[in-house]
């Protein structure tokens, strides 16, 4: 009892002009993937854009959920991202205890820390407004002078 055939047949048959089809299609794909890596950002060395509202400060990592922000304690959202100098995510338990220089954005209706990003000693040298700065609306006589 023999199972195998001794005849073989090519798989998948296809008439001449459908293997140019075939091969342009191909060719085509491939180049249209190029661009695509040529519009990769640099990631060490560029320059990191923060939103408006994110403000300066010291972020100390108590635990998964707690933060100690400028001397204060502050809850941290569920889906809190923190961010490195090279813009890579950070696992919270990896830096529990540990302080760090950086810009941050609080969640409107809930006060909780929703991102924070970890400055390089470059962009910590770059003036930013800090949330234990007192703004108002109106001046007084005692207030310095602003130029």
């Amino acid at each position: 009892m023999n199972r195998c055939t001794t005849t073989s047949r090519p798989v998948l048959s296809l008439a001449p002009q459908s293997r140019g089809l075939l091969a342009g299609l191909a060719c085509a794909l491939a180049l249209c993937a190029l661009p695509a890596a040529a519009q990769v950002q640099p990631g060490l060395g560029g320059v990191r854009t923060f939103p408006d509202a994110a403000l300066r400060g010291n972020l100390t990592l108590n635990s998964a959920t707690e933060a100690t922000l400028n001397g204060r304690t502050i809850r941290m959202a569920p889906g809190m991202r923190l961010l490195s100098p090279q813009n890579t995510l950070v696992m919270i338990h990896s830096v529990l205890g540990q302080s760090y220089k950086v810009n941050y954005v609080i969640e409107n209706s809930t006060g909780m820390l929703l991102t924070a990003w970890i400055l390089t000693q470059g962009e910590a040298e770059q003036p930013r407004k800090g949330s234990d700065t007192v703004e108002r609306n109106f001046r007084a006589e005692s207030d310095p002078v602003q130029k």
